[in-house]
């Protein structure tokens, strides 16, 4: 009990750190809201498009696909804002032999690289995202009751651990190989196509996006909640999956720093 109360209290300072930094510039957090308010825009365009000329594409009406779309924003935020900030340094910290200052903390390392460098300028793209699902989950002929927007949440959460586990995969592979960066942008790239309903992709790029890289359960999944389509077992299976994820980025990780050689070395 202890120990947890360290963390929890170390997970705190380096928060408040990261809010306090942020608040400094205020201008900047009311212009993020507006960056989120016209990104959220344009992302709905293509829909918009897609459904001038029909009502409903592969069982999804345009109400339905914009809960993806919150949800897709909601997801992007939390990546730009706390996982690609706090493991995007590691490759830093690896390249210049700097990890050594994380790793003689008394706390766990990863942890630590994992709460460092927060950007809470970002969290109005989460704000306007899980407004723009829940606006639009609420317009539904029957909407989603306490019972089913929660279990959307705990499936958010899921999908952010999975997030962040896939990351972790990315950042650990700078102990073996100099430069990982390009990396990234290929899974920002990639979690490009989670902004529609994975039903929307037809053969090998659903199999990749369902089995491989689970970007259709991050986002189609919550939204199936939200509408009452998503079954027990599925979200049993989203439960299993995102443990799978953050079990398999732990061993990653720990195999990872065994292969470091620090500045001293």
């Amino acid at each position: 009990m202890k120990r947890l109360r360290q963390i929890l209290r170390a997970v705190r300072a380096q928060m408040r750190a990261a809010w306090m930094t942020a608040m400094q510039y205020r201008l900047s957090f009311l212009g993020e809201g507006i960056v989120s308010l016209l990104w959220t825009g344009f992302t709905v365009v293509p829909l918009i498009v897609a459904y001038d000329y029909r009502e409903g594409i592969e069982g999804w009406s345009f109400n339905e696909c914009l809960i993806v779309v919150g949800v897709f924003i909601a997801l992007q935020g939390i990546l730009e804002g706390f996982i690609h900030p706090n493991l995007g340094s590691v490759v830093q910290l690896v390249r210049r032999g700097t990890l050594d200052y994380v790793l003689l903390k008394p706390l766990d390392a990863q942890l630590m690289v994992s709460v460092a460098r927060s950007t809470p300028l970002k969290l109005p793209h989460i704000g306007v995202g899980l407004a723009l699902a829940g606006v639009m989950a609420a317009r539904l002929p029957d909407p989603p009751g306490p019972a089913q927007a929660g279990v959307a949440l705990l499936l958010l959460l899921c999908a952010t651990a999975i997030l962040y586990s896939i990351y972790v995969f990315i950042v650990s592979t700078s102990f073996w190989f100099v430069r990982v960066d390009n990396l990234s942008f290929l899974l920002i790239s990639v979690l490009d196509t989670g902004r529609f309903p994975v039903v929307f992709y037809t053969g090998a790029v659903r199999v990749f996006l369902t089995f491989i890289l689970p970007v259709g359960m991050m986002t189609t999944y919550p939204a199936l909640a939200l509408r009452g389509l998503l079954s027990p077992r599925g979200a049993l299976t989203a439960l299993a999956v995102a443990a799978a994820f953050l079990l398999a980025s732990r061993l990653v990780w720990r195999t990872a720093i065994r292969r470091y050689s620090s500045a001293s070395s």
